[in-house]
């Protein structure tokens, strides 16, 4: 099926090492019979190439769709239209671009509920608007979380290197979500994990986290001073 799209044989050539390439994990080394292993650089270059036929099928029927790699929302009037274009989609791709679809990430539901390359969605006055998914954010708060943990191997001046790094990346990919009150909201637990590192004892984390002297030593402001990103700055300076 390449060979149909693409033209240049040095291409079709590399494709195809890529996919008999084999992954290693740790030491030890698993051989590839089927499929491309995820998050690898080939996934979203064979999506594109692939799903360029969905793309004028879903064209030609004048549905409205966006579609990144092999991510697709397929917009419709109606539940009953919805469910109808789903089952028309899947047999459209196995039967003509000959592809499987996993039928357990293959949702037809309201806006509200679905989940689009981290981004979430909701209506306000009758507009549909986005907001970063509550999954997303959880990952987000999880890094967090490892990045300022004390056993994590990093000195305090690459520690906020990789925060600053990390936190002005994730706001610039999530730039346009309304989510100033969700990051307001989050703002105090995330100065509570940077304020662990500074204490030096051995209580636990969270026993730590609710002394109200601590809390009160390391304001937003002592945080500034030693040159932490602070969250809400960070947001003002990537929506400027």
């Amino acid at each position: 099926m390449l060979s149909h799209k693409i033209r240049d044989g040095r291409v079709i050539s590399l494709i195809h090492k890529y996919l008999v390439a084999g992954i290693r994990i740790g030491e030890r080394f698993e051989e590839s019979h089927a499929g491309v292993p995820q998050g690898g650089p080939l996934s979203p270059l064979l999506g594109n190439i692939m799903l360029d036929g969905l793309d004028k099928e879903l064209e030609s029927r004048g549905h409205p769709f966006v579609r990144y790699a092999d991510d697709c929302m397929i917009f419709c009037g109606s539940k009953r239209a919805t469910e109808r274009t789903r089952e028309s989609i899947i047999r459209f791709i196995g039967d003509v671009l000959h592809l499987r679809v996993n039928r357990e990430k293959t949702k037809a539901g309201y806006i509200r509920g679905m989940k689009f390359l981290g981004y979430s969605f909701y209506v306000h006055s009758g507009e549909c608007r986005l907001s970063v998914h509550p999954k997303s954010l959880d990952k987000f708060k999880a890094r967090l979380k490892k990045l300022t943990g004390r056993s994590n191997g990093m000195g305090y001046a690459q520690r906020k290197e990789s925060l600053r790094h990390f936190i002005m990346g994730w706001l610039e990919y999530f730039k346009l979500a309304d989510m100033k009150s969700k990051l307001h909201d989050m703002k105090c637990g995330i100065d509570r994990y940077q304020a662990w590192q500074w204490a030096n004892t051995r209580k636990g984390y969270w026993r730590i986290s609710k002394s109200w002297i601590l809390s009160r030593a390391l304001s937003d402001g002592n945080l500034k001073k030693a040159d932490y990103p602070l969250l809400m700055d960070c947001y003002y300076k990537v929506v400027s």
